[in-house]
């Protein structure tokens, strides 16, 4: 049975201004459209189209085929200040290789392609916040920069951007990105200072031995046996050489060798992800997983070859911005204690490379409703959020705008 998700009521949004909630069909009109049509990173041609249609049509100021995709709207206040503020806000636009299992009207129409993780939602929060602006320039003072990002599911958009210019010509005082959440349920926001989202770095290792007869062990160097010494001693990396009070986690998630029943294995190659919050570890976790299979290699008389990739650093709240953010969300989600000021994941975010250049916020919009089983995890084929958080994402981003850019 194909069905689509109800839109909450007005009165639903009692914190939502009329201006916005008038805005929420079309809100949803623009993520349905594009959900249907998903693209990877750096190949959303038609998204980036799309995009650039609507700012077009509302006479926004705007640059287009940003590192290959991307976008960037510049909206300007009228509002006087004597010390105007430049605020970026931040949304990212790609979708991920899943075949969409949702029988929904708005399903992907690309085979292998879905908006598994909700960057339909953020890009439609951030055309619905240009809109709104652009109609309301007299409500803030400075310039508001608006990010449509490529590639954030890899091999990563946010740096190439950076690289091109988005933060510079007029400079960047400050930047804000939201996520929808559904580890959070509808009416909550997740919002904390410091961390909020692990660094992401992953590795391959091919394991060299010398292959033989199962029969006769004794000739070979068994790359199996090697691989199984090392998987459990990488084990120790973070539980023996990481402080219990730093987060860190290694997984190894892929591991392939063998031929068959009677042959001992001469190659095994292995995979998987680092993931921690504190900076000073970056360094630390990839040379002491070298140490440790370069020592175990030596003593088997095996060779090895590892690859390793820092992909994005943590995502790291300022605090000024963090506290911002809370305070409006406490302004906007009922009741306030809805705020959870604790929240954190290991999952990680090229919004990193944004905070590394700029203060700013990065912030969890809770988007679950369980009753109507939109409650799947992100990344998931039947991944769906409810759409009325759509409009809370413009009204928060709204309130953050107005109470930054109107500091002198």
């Amino acid at each position: 049975m194909i069905s689509s998700p109800p839109v909450f009521s007005d009165q639903q949004l009692p914190n939502v201004r009329p201006a916005i909630q008038a805005l929420q069909p079309s809100l949803v009109q623009w993520r349905r459209r594009l959900h249907q049509y998903p693209e990877l990173g750096f190949k959303e041609a038609l998204t980036s189209e799309f995009i650039g249609q609507q700012l077009t049509t509302w006479e926004i100021e705007h640059q287009t085929g940003i590192a290959q995709t991307g976008i960037l709207a510049t909206i300007r206040g009228t509002l006087p200040n004597r010390a105007p503020k430049i605020l970026a806000i931040r949304a990212d636009m790609d979708a991920l290789p899943i075949q969409e299992e949702n029988q929904v009207v708005y399903r992907s129409r690309h085979d292998g392609v879905m908006h598994a993780c909700g960057h339909d939602g953020h890009t439609a929060i951030a055309l619905g916040l240009a809109y709104y602006l652009s109609c309301h320039r007299d409500t803030f003072s400075g310039t508001v920069k608006i990010i449509f990002q490529p590639a954030e599911e890899g091999p990563g958009g946010a740096k190439p951007m950076i690289e091109a210019g988005v933060l510079k010509n007029p400079d960047v005082d400050a930047i804000l990105g939201l996520h929808v959440w559904n580890n959070l349920p509808l009416g909550t926001v997740g919002v904390r200072s410091g961390p909020l989202m692990a660094a992401v770095e992953l590795f391959e290792c091919h394991i060299q031995g010398k292959g033989g007869h199962g029969a006769m062990p004794h000739q070979t160097t068994d790359a199996i046996v090697v691989t199984a010494a090392i998987i459990n001693a990488l084990q120790s990396v973070v539980s023996r050489n990481v402080n219990p009070l730093d987060a860190a986690v290694l997984t190894v998630g892929q591991c392939h060798a063998g031929s068959a029943k009677n042959v001992i294995a001469d190659t095994a190659f292995f995979s998987g992800t680092v993931r921690y919050f504190n900076p000073e570890l970056k360094t630390f976790l990839a040379q002491r997983m070298r140490e440790i299979i370069q020592g175990i290699c030596h003593s088997y008389g095996a060779s090895f070859d590892l690859n390793y990739h820092h992909l994005y650093p943590p995502v790291i709240n300022d605090a000024t911005m963090a506290q911002m953010v809370q305070a409006v969300a406490t302004r906007v989600i009922e009741p306030p204690a809805n705020v959870v000021p604790h929240c954190q994941t290991m999952g990680g975010e090229d919004m990193s490379y944004f905070l590394q250049e700029v203060p700013g916020c990065y912030f969890f919009l809770g988007s679950a409703n369980r009753d109507l089983h939109l409650d799947y995890p992100h990344h998931h084929p039947r991944f769906d959020f409810d759409e009325s958080v759509l409009s809370v994402g413009v009204e928060i981003f709204a309130r953050c705008i107005e109470r930054f850019c109107a500091k002198a």
